[in-house]
């Protein structure tokens, strides 16, 4: 360990202000890097030194993270910089450190990981990874290349079982930013609450906070031609978004043909982030990364954030080891150099629909031909299904007066109908037979109401075209 220095949140924020007034400096690749994922992996497990507590260390790996980190621990507001990292990865290797990992109690497993760029994850309820969370996302969807600014130095204050407190200083071409995580883990999953500042080296054409990233392949809606056995496969099946004046989206998410970039005008927005509603195991029938497991990630803004919209990129695969999805919110205030941005905001990473309340949900959608079963499908239309549940729609039938409210002009909308699922447990299915060809835009809106209440969220689809 180093010698102490004084350490504070101000301190970190001057730093970040004094290095965006320098060149950008690439980071160095690591002298000692893993060969490959094999040796990674028997670098990071087994009996090893902890640090803090009940962090332990990523070594750098020539396959994913290639950069050091500078890690220090914090005690009484002094910092003592690892110098020395001998007896800190498994099988008393040598190496340098990408990231760390924080251990549960038990020492056995880990809750929370930061490895490259500015990346991050947590487990839900159900100690299981899935997306992940980044500090920025710089011009993401956009004609111009991505820029992934990085993490370069940790510091770690240990507050008892299941409590972290992690600061990081960020660094890239056109941003650098100080970072502070007040991080806890109980039964419920991991929240975390994140205070940034930004200093702007550069204009930025696309500046997203509290981005998002993960992967949708298919689920039951319509499956590829060329897919996996399982029925279902994505660590996010939606983009929920709460907006300031009040209106619930539901955004099912899609694979499409080409990438495609959406904006969501969500102002001051309450709370938004990919869900994995669907938590059924024989929906998946996966058994090895148990895709019903995977947590959702929920942001909840703090102050006003202005206007602005939530973004999410949709990007083509065909299989499931690609992160083809990532949503950020972006002001509506042009990013340029010199400025600062100071925000706030609460990740909550759970198992549990933290968009679930009275509100009636989408919790299932399909897809297939127009018209009857059973008879000849109507030439041109697609039939879209979706089913609702919640607290709005108990005890209401078909004698009700509920409908299903779209935005679909009448030359595209051949049919509809809304009723409670003759299964006994409050659900509700609308129908819509649209010929797709006559839509204005590849999307429709659609929610529940009755009378002039809404009953149920606001579900965007998008269509293939």
């Amino acid at each position: 360990m180093g010698p102490p220095t004084p350490f504070s949140w101000d301190i970190l924020v001057e730093r970040a202000r004094v290095l965006a007034a320098r060149p950008y400096v690439v980071p160095p690749v690591s002298a000692h890097a893993a060969r490959d994922y094999d040796a990674a992996v028997k670098l990071t497990y087994g009996s090893a030194q902890a640090i803090a507590g009940n962090v332990r260390l990523l070594p750098a790996s020539k396959v994913n993270a290639t950069s050091p980190v500078r890690i220090a621990v914090v005690q009484a507001g002094q910092a003592r910089e690892i110098t020395d990292m001998a007896g800190l990865f498994a099988g008393g290797g040598t190496a340098d450190a990408s990231g760390f990992r924080v251990l549960d109690a038990s020492g056995k497993s880990d809750w929370l990981a930061f490895q490259g760029a500015s990346y991050f994850r947590a487990c839900g309820s159900r100690d299981q990874y899935g997306l992940s969370a980044r500090a920025v996302a710089i011009d993401t969807g956009l004609p111009s290349p991505e820029e992934f600014p990085n993490f370069t130095h940790f510091w770690f204050e240990q507050e008892g079982p299941g409590k972290v407190r992690i600061h990081a200083l960020l660094d890239g071409p056109s941003v650098t930013g100080a970072f502070g995580f007040d991080c806890n883990f109980d039964d419920a999953g991991v929240i975390q609450d994140v205070t940034g500042t930004l200093f702007l080296r550069n204009d930025v054409g696309q500046l997203g906070i509290a981005a998002a990233s993960s992967m949708f392949w298919y689920d039951q809606s319509r499956r590829p031609p060329h897919a996996d056995w399982r029925p279902e496969i994505h660590d996010s099946d939606g983009l929920a978004i709460q907006a300031g004046n009040g209106e619930r989206v539901w955004r099912p998410l899609d694979n499409p043909k080409s990438t495609r970039l959406h904006a969501f005008r969500a102002d001051n927005p309450r709370g938004f982030g990919l869900l994995q509603r669907d938590q059924v195991f024989d929906h998946y029938q996966d058994d090895g990364v148990f895709y019903d497991k995977r947590p959702s990630l929920w942001v909840q803004p703090k102050g006003d954030w202005g206007p602005g919209s939530v973004y999410l990129l949709e990007m083509a695969t065909d299989r499931e080891t690609n992160d083809n999805i990532a949503v950020f919110w972006h002001s509506d205030r042009p990013a340029k150099a010199g400025e600062r941005r100071d925000f706030a905001y609460r990740l909550t990473w759970t198992s549990n629909d933290p968009t679930a309340d009275a509100t009636a949900r989408c919790v299932d959608s399909f897809e297939g031909p127009g018209g009857i079963p059973g008879a000849d499908p109507i030439v041109g239309a697609r039939k879209f299904v979706f089913d609702f549940a919640g607290a709005s729609l108990t005890g209401l039938d078909r004698n009700s007066g509920v409908i299903a409210a779209t935005d679909l002009p009448a030359n595209a909308l051949v049919s509809s109908a809304a009723y409670p699922i003759a299964r006994g447990d409050g659900r509700w299915r609308v129908t819509l037979d649209v010929r797709t060809a006559n839509l204005p835009r590849p999307e429709f809106r659609l929610f529940l109401k009755r009378g002039q209440s809404a009953l149920s969220e606001t579900v965007i689809k998008a269509i293939e075209v």
